[in-house]
């Protein structure tokens, strides 16, 4: 591939059950120039997301380009927004570069933090940190020395929902991983103070030894069992945000209802699903909240990073699998991880 030289990715099969590398295609195209109003950016880091799975089904056109949360830079504008040298965040994403225009698909110019790494903009600073905002302070308005409950706590919105929680003076926070590696990581380095392996037995069980006195609150990742573990945990008036399900994602025959699903009604629970994008207003507010606890290092941005666009779906594929820790990224080959000084 030159400067000249573009490459984009296609999806060109449905999956039937866990894709595969095959249901995709590398395709090389020249590098487009900017029509009027019209930025071309060149893309730097790519995330890779759960969601993604989902419209496999059917949300996205086969032989087309994707879509996907990606920050990059512009090197050519026509649009009075955009200046070349601007971080842009956008969705024109699982292709080196795109023609963007501002404020259409959500493309935005992104503040720049000193101290502050760039991929931080596509996992805590991102899409990824304003769900669990979102959730915990909109869905689950999670008060100080409440209990939380967070499945799938080593991905990017457990991570994520993790650091925050403690920011927000959360109390007993509990997590549950796939693996006792992904455990440690959370009890560790990212600050709950509890966390299981859901493969070590019944969620429900798994959950009662970790958060013995109860929980107050639910951020919900994964759906099936795990709901119905969290019900039981749960105190009288608790909260539960559904953000995800991933139990489900790569089956046609989703999990059977929560057997316990009526204690909704005799604990008096409330259950609100989050989508993120009825958030984006919050995004100013949050990194107000967030960036100085970043600049000072009290919080860091969990993430997996696979450098290498070619690797794109490999890590895509390596995220529905588990192997992240944090959020899954992509970067251009020789981005690392560098910070903004």
């Amino acid at each position: 591939m030159t400067t000249h030289t573009a490459l984009v990715v296609h999806q060109i099969a449905r999956p039937a059950g866990f894709p595969t590398a095959s249901d995709f295609a590398f395709t090389e195209a020249p590098v487009p120039s900017p029509g009027p109003g019209e930025a071309l950016v060149e893309n730097l880091y790519w995330s890779v997301d759960p969601y993604h799975r989902e419209q496999m089904d059917g949300g996205w056109a086969l032989s087309s380009p994707l879509e996907g949360r990606t920050i990059g830079r512009v090197v050519a504008s026509r649009d009075a927004g955009l200046t070349e040298g601007d971080l842009v965040f956008h969705r024109a994403g699982w292709r080196t570069h795109a023609l963007v225009t501002a404020g259409a698909d959500g493309a935005r110019r992104l503040r720049e933090y000193q101290g502050v790494p760039l991929f931080a903009h596509l996992s805590i600073l991102g899409g990824t940190g304003l769900t669990a905002y979102a959730a915990l302070t909109r869905t689950l308005r999670l008060q100080a020395g409440e209990d939380l409950f967070v499945s799938a706590a080593a991905g990017g919105v457990g991570t994520a929902a993790g650091r925050i929680a403690r920011l927000l003076g959360a109390g007993r926070i509990t997590g549950s991983a796939g693996s006792a590696e992904k455990v440690r990581y959370l009890t560790e380095r990212v600050g709950y103070d509890a966390a299981f392996d859901y493969h070590d037995g019944p969620v429900a069980e798994l959950l009662a030894k970790a958060a013995p006195t109860g929980i107050d609150a639910y951020l919900d990742n994964v759906g099936g069992g795990h709901l119905e573990g969290a019900i039981a945990s749960l105190r009288e008036s608790g909260r539960i945000a559904w953000v995800g399900a991933v139990a489900q994602y790569n089956t046609a025959e989703p999990p059977p209802a929560p057997r316990n699903l009526f204690d909704v009604v005799g604990k008096s629970l409330r259950l609100e699903g989050v989508l993120v994008r009825k958030h984006v207003a919050l995004q100013g507010e949050f990194e107000d909240f967030l960036v100085p606890h970043l600049q000072s290092g009290a919080v860091t941005a969990d993430v997996t990073v696979v450098e290498g666009f070619e690797r794109i779906v490999e890590a895509f594929l390596g995220m529905l699998r588990g192997q992240n820790t944090g959020k899954m990224l992509v970067a251009r080959s020789g981005m690392g991880t560098t910070a903004l000084q």
